[in-house]
């Protein structure tokens, strides 16, 4: 038995919209049919998904999540950050090696992949660290990490703090042809800081994340990247000083891509609201410059594709302040609601837009045979219903953790249903 999905609107890049049958067998895209030539779909024997007038999409992407797993079960596992993703519509996620033990030998990368098998509902690739246990002081065994299954290499979490290291590195996997995902942060300017360097931080009196921090390091990088000609993607990017630097090296031919979260198109921290540490992140909120700086990149194709950076923490850690709460926020399931309502709904963007960057953009970037509805693809799909618009619930979120700060927040466009591999994970 298969699935049709009946009457289900499609879009492609270009904005190009069309209504859309889709027949789904095993794992893969078997039929797409015209929903407006008068062919109607022989449905016996099949399951079938009413989609009219809801958004038919390829699966989401989400190139850069936390699902804490190993040894921060208590915040997040792969069985609930799968689920979570699943109810965000994601099909594909990609997941920091930032965990305990770090993602830095073959048989962490085999436990995650295990238990992706088991305990997961959506599609889970890890990363694989740069340096041993993340203390960059010694490079890991790329060629065995790539062998067991790594999708690319960081040290998510911390920045890689010697040049010499990062080049080494980058060289390195250039010769194996595997991107390095970095995460740009100079750690002399950060010591103590919990919140950007500008206007809350004075007003509460906290020392403060300067924007030439994360800058220093994707200038440097860039350099890094043309002289060893290796593919260097570039994390949650939130300075107007990092986008001139990563146009400047795209102009120059130097093989960089970006991405951007959801929670640096939406709000600088203009809009944090006290000491809450629900508005904690790292990079931080940053100034309105910046965030227009973003999204004008992320429309120019400067930065290439959108992430969440899904990072569960509990209430009580949260509950430590700004001073001491750690850094992160929930990504999976506001997602595409946010931006579909803070961007397509104001005409700011097209609803095309917003799905490539989110389907095929990121499996472009990064080489992988996803975010299509063609037939012959693999069957992951997310069907949204864009109308409905209702607030974001604490005792509705899936992930074993509630640290967002979208709490409250009226939204339209939710994922209603979520296909997997031709299998139903989210209805």
């Amino acid at each position: 038995m298969g699935i049709w999905i009946l009457n289900g609107l499609t879009v492609d890049a270009n904005n190009v919209q069309t209504t859309k049958h889709v027949l789904v067998e095993n794992d893969k895209i078997a039929l797409v049919v015209d929903a407006l030539s008068g062919d109607v779909p022989q449905t016996e024997g099949h399951e079938v998904i009413d989609a009219a007038g809801k958004l038919v999409s390829p699966g989401f992407i989400d190139m850069h999540v936390h699902l804490r797993e190993p040894g921060f079960e208590h915040k997040e596992n792969i069985a609930t950050g799968t689920r979570s993703a699943a109810r965000g519509g994601f099909t594909t996620i990609a997941c920091m090696p930032n965990t305990r033990p770090v993602i830095d030998t073959v048989d962490t990368v085999n436990y995650i992949l295990d238990k992706a098998a088991t305990d997961g509902v959506v599609r889970v690739i890890p990363y694989g660290t740069i340096t041993k246990n993340e203390l960059g002081r010694e490079l890991t065994d790329f060629a065995a990490l790539k062998e067991a299954g790594v999708i690319g290499y960081t040290d998510d979490g911390v920045g890689v703090q010697s040049a010499q290291m990062m080049k080494d590195a980058m060289a390195l996997a250039a010769s194996l042809g595997m991107p390095i995902i970095a995460h740009c942060e100079d750690d002399t300017l950060v010591v103590g800081a919990p919140v950007n360097e500008g206007t809350f931080a004075t007003k509460h009196g906290l020392k403060g994340i300067p924007n030439e921090s994360e800058a220093i390091h994707v200038g440097r990088d860039v350099l890094l990247a043309e002289a060893t000609g290796v593919h260097y993607h570039v994390c949650h990017v939130s300075t107007e000083q990092s986008v001139r630097l990563i146009r400047h090296a795209k102009q120059f031919g130097i093989k960089v891509t970006a991405e951007v979260c959801p929670h640096h198109l939406l709000l600088s921290e203009e809009d944090i609201p006290g000491m809450d540490a629900n508005w904690k992140m790292n990079p931080p909120l940053r100034t309105p410059r910046d965030v227009q700086a973003v999204i004008e990149a992320l429309e120019d194709g400067t930065i290439d594709i959108i992430v969440t950076d899904h990072a569960p923490h509990t209430e009580e850690e949260k509950a430590k302040g700004m001073l001491l709460a750690p850094f992160g926020i929930l990504g999976f399931e506001t997602a595409f609601s946010l931006l579909y309502t803070k961007f397509v709904l104001t005409g700011k963007w097209t609803l095309g837009f917003l799905v490539d960057r989110m389907t095929k953009k990121p499996a472009d970037v990064f080489g992988l045979p996803y975010g299509t509805l063609e037939v012959g693809s693999v069957a992951d799909i997310t069907i949204v219903d864009l109308d409905t618009t209702k607030a974001v619930l604490k005792e509705e979120i899936v992930s074993r953790s509630k640290n967002t700060p979208f709490i409250g927040w009226e939204l339209r466009g939710w994922p209603v249903v979520t296909i997997a591999s031709g299998k139903v994970v989210y209805s």
